[in-house]
């Protein structure tokens, strides 16, 4: 057995952890010979590859990044280095030259579509869900996204200390994308007095109520916001395209318009931090190591298995998979009545609505974090 891996689209705290879990099973369990393709896809369309032994993958567990390298503009169906020309026939014969019997995919919802189109041409994937985002459909949980959320919850409590010293609205803002997890989940954790997500659509007024409620109070406001929060009948903040990606709408600057925004209405000063890259960097959290780890050794088991075109995921907290076409193009956003939106709204945090209506009376059952 001959196994490639790669990893695609965005770096991710667990990258690692994942590549030596899968090469490492690879080689014990199945004595499989596995090569790593270098920069992605990229790697799989100009046959730039390294080979993987058991030495090569150790020591990696606790270390940030990719030991290969990753990219987010090599789609094999619009090359970039091919003017954008479809080029998904050499990757087939090139893996058809490697010897391969399949690729284990890395990566977020970019990377699931391509492996799924590359799968109906014949090349066999198995993929690994993989984003700070969290927004990968069917899995209740990406690798990277734990430690993300740590990263931008440190932020909170380092901004609430230096907020509360001057009196100020700080505001932060994070990544996500179109979904509002990681805003959410750092924006509870820290105990933020206002979180806005992408998912629910904000009014400024309800906004400025908040702030001017905490100057009377508290005498200083923390607000986190996703980059893909919007104001309520407006558009995202968009902050450039790049037209030969793949994703070529890239968000952020919400942080500074939100600020613009609250300026003529509030006597406090009012500060913006935007988290940026730093979400992505550095070694993964402890939960996210073990879940990577789980990842990969279940994404081998279904290559010994020869279970080719799934996913591996996490449901009801146990390791299962499901099949890439379900994945592919499709982005998994919070639910408005989820049970962390109810434990925001429970405990007085605004969500920037005044017409939210989640009722807390009664328990619900069966409401996912």
């Amino acid at each position: 057995m001959k196994i490639g891996i790669l990893t695609g689209g965005g770096d991710c705290p667990g990258l690692n952890a994942v590549i030596r879990a899968v090469a490492k099973s690879l080689i014990l369990q199945c004595d499989a010979e596995v090569i790593g393709f270098r920069e992605g896809f990229l790697g799989m369309i100009e046959k730039k590859y390294l080979p993987l032994e058991y030495r090569d993958v150790s020591g990696i567990l606790t270390a940030g990044g990719t030991i290969l390298g990753t990219h987010n503009r090599a789609n094999p169906f619009e090359y970039f280095g091919a003017g954008g020309e479809d080029v998904s026939d050499r990757v087939v014969k090139n893996c058809q030259e490697l010897g391969l019997d399949g690729v284990v995919a890395i990566g977020g919802d970019g990377t699931m579509t391509i492996a799924h189109r590359l799968q109906k041409k014949g090349v066999r994937f198995v993929g690994v869900p993989k984003t700070i985002d969290n927004d990968l459909m069917h899995t209740e949980r990406t690798f990277g996204f734990d430690t993300a959320v740590a990263i931008a919850t440190d932020a909170v409590d380092r901004l609430q200390t230096t907020g509360q010293s001057h009196g100020r609205v700080m505001i932060l803002e994070t990544m996500g994308r179109y979904a509002g997890w990681i805003a959410l989940h750092a924006g509870v954790a820290g105990g933020a007095d206002v979180i806005l997500i992408p998912e629910i659509p904000y009014e400024i007024e309800e906004v400025v109520r908040a702030c001017k409620k905490r100057e009377k109070r508290q005498n200083f406001t923390i607000i986190v916001v996703g980059e893909g929060a919007k104001p309520r009948g407006g558009e995202q903040t968009v902050r450039e395209t790049i037209e030969d990606s793949p994703d070529p709408v890239r968000l952020g600057g919400i942080g500074n318009v939100l600020a613009e925004q609250l300026k003529p209405h509030l006597d406090s000063e009012i500060r913006t931090t935007v988290l940026g890259h730093i979400q992505r960097g550095g070694s993964p959290t402890a939960f996210d190591r073990i879940l990577s780890t789980n990842f990969g050794i279940y994404a081998a088991s279904l290559v010994a298995q020869e279970r080719f075109g799934e996913m591996v995921a996490l449901k009801d907290g146990a390791l299962t998979s499901i099949e890439l076409e379900q994945v592919a193009d499709k982005t998994r956003y919070v639910p408005v009545d989820s049970l962390m939106v109810r434990a925001a709204v429970a405990v007085g945090t605004s969500l920037g609505r005044s017409d939210l209506d989640i009722e807390l009376t009664e328990p619900v059952d069966g409401l996912t974090i």
